[in-house]
C-alpha cells in the first residue's frame, strides 16, 4: 500500500523551506518535492539581500543556504522531482514527479516563478552567449563591456546598479518613461555615471555572431529606429508563475496563471494551499513568501483536524 503522507510540499524556495520548518515543528509527516539540485529558489540568483530583517546585505545564496540548512537542521525529509501533475479532486492528493509518484492529505504548491522572455529574434539563439537573466550570476564575465538591462521594475535597477560597479557602460531601457522601481533604488541608480537611461523603448532584435554584438530598438511614442552596440543584454522584465503542471486542473488560477489564494493560503480546491511567488498578492518578497509558509502550514494544520 503507497504511504499516505499528511502533507507534501512542492517547491523548496523560501516559502517551501519555511512551510517545512513549520510542518516539522507541527510534527506533520511530510516530504518537500524539489526539482532543483539546490535549494533556495530565486533568492540563490541575488547578488545582495538588504532587505530581510536582522540580516542586512546578505548574499543572496548564503540567505538560500540557512534557510535549507535551517530544515535540514529539523529533520525535514527532502525528495528530488519535477511535478508532471496532480490529482488533488479526493481526500488523498497524488503527486506524479518525473521519478515517482506520491500521496499526501494535504498540499502546499510554492513552485515560484520563473523570468519572463522578451520573445524578440536572436533571445534565444544568444541566450548564454551574452544574454542572460541574472546579472548578479553572469555580471562578472562583463567586466569593462558595454551592457543593457531591459526593464523598469525593482530588479531591473538593481540589476543596473550591480553592474555599473563592474562594466564600462550599462544602457536601461525601459517601454515607458518612468520607472516602476522603488524611488530609493532609482536615485540610487541616476548616482551611477556610466548608466544611460534610454526611455519609451523596446527592443525589437537582438543581433550578433556567436556573442551578442548590438541591439535594434524602437521609440514607442516617435517609431524611431536605432541601433545600439554592445556585448551583453539582462532581461528583467518579470517574471512568470510555475504553473504549468496546475493549468487545466480544478485549482482555480487567475488570467496570468498564478494560483488564487488569499493570505490564509487557502485554494478554491480542499486540502490545497499556495505560497510564495505562486499565488495572487501584491508584494513578492523573500519576507512575504516566508509568511506565507508559515500561514499555508497554519492552514493545513486546521485542514487536517
Amino acid at each position: 500500500m503507497d504511504k499516505i503522507y499528511d502533507l507534501i510540499i512542492i517547491g523548496g524556495g523560501p516559502a517551501g523551506l519555511s512551510a517545512a520548518v513549520y510542518a516539522e515543528r507541527a510534527k506533520l509527516d511530510m516530504i518537500l518535492l524539489e526539482k532543483a539540485p539546490v535549494s533556495g529558489g530565486q533568492v540563490l540568483n541575488t547578488y545582495e539581500v538588504d532587505n530581510y530583517l536582522g540580516l542586512p546585505g546578505i548574499n543572496g545564496f548564503d540567505l538560500g543556504m540557512k534557510f535549507k540548512e535551517h530544515a535540514e537542521k529539523l529533520g525535514v525529509t527532502f525528495k528530488d522531482g519535477d511535478v508532471v501533475s496532480i490529482d488533488v479532486k479526493g481526500d488523498v492528493k497524488s503527486i506524479v514527479t518525473d521519478k515517482e509518484t506520491y500521496k499526501a492529505k494535504s498540499v502546499i504548491i510554492a513552485t515560484g516563478a520563473a523570468h519572463r522572455k522578451l520573445g524578440v529574434p536572436g533571445e534565444e539563439e544568444l541566450s548564454g552567449m551574452g544574454v542572460s537573466y541574472c546579472a548578479t550570476c553572469d555580471g562578472a564575465f562583463f567586466k569593462g563591456r558595454e551592457v543593457a538591462v531591459v526593464g523598469g521594475g525593482d530588479v531591473a535597477v538593481e540589476d543596473a546598479i550591480f553592474l555599473a560597479r563592474l562594466c564600462e557602460k550599462v544602457y536601461v531601457i525601459h517601454r515607458r518613461d518612468e520607472f516602476r522601481a522603488a524611488k530609493t533604488l532609482v536615485e540610487s541608480l541616476k548616482q551611477c555615471p556610466n548608466v544611460e537611461i534610454i526611455w519609451d523603448s523596446v527592443v525589437e532584435e537582438i543581433k550578433g555572431e556567436d556573442e551578442v554584438q548590438a541591439v535594434s530598438l524602437k521609440n514607442v511614442k516617435t517609431g524611431e529606429n536605432s541601433e545600439v552596440e554592445l556585448q551583453g543584454v539582462f532581461v528583467a522584465v518579470g517574471m512568470l508563475p510555475n504553473t504549468s503542471a496546475f493549468a487545466g486542473g480544478p485549482i482555480d488560477l487567475d488570467a496570468t496563471g498564478y494560483i488564487k489564494a488569499g493570505e490564509d493560503c487557502a485554494t478554491n480546491v480542499a486540502g490545497v494551499f499556495a505560497a510564495g511567488d505562486v499565488r495572487t498578492k501584491s508584494l513578492r518578497q523573500i519576507v512575504t513568501a516566508v509568511a506565507d509558509g508559515a500561514n499555508a502550514v497554519t492552514s493545513v494544520e486546521k485542514y487536517l483536524m
